[in-house]
C-alpha cells in the first residue's frame, strides 16, 4: 500500500522548521524546494522519498522537540539567515545541538526574551491570533507620559486601521524627561508597542520582553540561552490550553 502522503506546511512544521502559518509564508517566498524544484502552497510529499530543502539545507525530521529561551541583544534580527548580510539571531542558537526556530519576533532594536523551538504545533499555538498569550515588556519611554495617554494605551490605539487589544500598563519609575513602563500585550502585531506609543506623541528609548506567559526571562544574560525546564514547557503547554 503507497503510503499517505503530507501536505509541505504540516512536514515543516512537525520537523519545527516553524509554525504552519510560517511555513506557507517560506514556501510561497521561494525558501523551500522539494527534489530542487520550487513547490507550490497545498503541495503534498512524501517524507521518505522526497528531498526537502530550507535555504539549502535539508531538512529531517529529528523525533526530539528542543525549547530554549534566548536573551536577545539589540542589533540582531529575528530570522535564520538574512540576504542583508545582518546580525541574525541564528548565530546566537548555532550551539544548541539541533536546528531550532524562533518563536514570533523581536525587532532588530528589541531585546529580551526570544523562544525557540523545533516544536511547530506549539510555535503555532503560542502565535496564533486567537490564543492572546500574554507577552510583558519593560519599556523606556520620552518624555513623561500623561494620564490620558495611560488611558488611550491602555483601552487600545488604532494602527493601521485597526484597534489594539487592551493591555495592561504599569509605570515602574519617572523621572524628568524619563519614564520606565511595564506593557503586557496580549496579541502580537508587527512593531505594535513602538507603532502605539508613537501615536501617543511618545518616543520608545528602550524596549526589553521579559516574559512569554508565566515563562520570565530572569538574569539570563544578553546573548546567552538556555533550554527551558519541564515546568516552564508544561506551563506554556497549559496556558495555551486554557486560553
Amino acid at each position: 500500500m503507497e503510503k499517505e502522503k503530507i501536505r509541505l506546511q504540516k512536514y515543516l512544521s512537525e520537523c519545527g522548521v516553524a509554525s504552519r502559518r510560517h511555513a506557507e509564508e517560506m514556501i510561497l517566498s521561494g525558501a523551500v524546494r522539494v527534489n530542487g524544484q520550487k513547490p507550490v502552497l497545498g503541495d503534498k510529499i512524501d517524507p521518505d522519498r522526497d528531498k526537502i530543502t530550507v535555504y539549502g539545507e535539508r531538512v529531517k525530521a529529528t523525533g526530539k522537540n528542543i525549547y530554549l529561551m534566548l536573551n536577545k541583544p539589540r542589533g540582531y534580527v529575528t530570522t535564520m539567515s538574512d540576504e542583508m548580510d545582518r546580525k541574525c539571531v541564528a548565530e546566537l542558537v548555532a550551539d544548541a545541538g539541533q536546528r531550532v526556530y524562533p518563536v514570533g519576533r523581536l525587532d532588530r532594536e528589541s531585546e529580551g526574551l526570544l523562544l525557540f523551538t523545533n516544536d511547530g504545533e506549539l510555535a503555532n499555538a503560542l502565535t496564533h491570533p486567537s490564543k492572546h498569550v500574554s507577552k510583558t515588556y519593560r519599556v523606556t519611554i520620552r518624555p513623561n507620559i500623561a494620564d490620558g495617554q495611560l488611558t488611550k494605551l491602555t483601552e487600545g490605539i488604532m494602527i493601521e486601521g485597526k484597534k489594539t487589544l487592551p493591555c495592561k500598563i504599569k509605570v515602574l519609575t519617572e523621572e524628568a524627561g524619563r519614564t520606565v513602563l511595564e506593557i503586557i500585550l496580549f496579541e502580537g502585531r508587527n512593531r505594535q508597542i513602538r507603532k502605539m506609543l508613537e501615536e501617543t506623541g511618545l518616543e520608545t528609548a528602550r524596549l526589553k520582553r521579559t516574559a512569554v506567559g508565566s515563562v520570565k526571562l530572569g538574569a539570563l544574560p544578553p546573548g546567552k540561552w538556555r533550554l527551558l525546564s519541564n515546568d516552564e514547557i508544561a506551563a506554556l503547554k497549559r496556558e495555551i490550553k486554557n486560553l
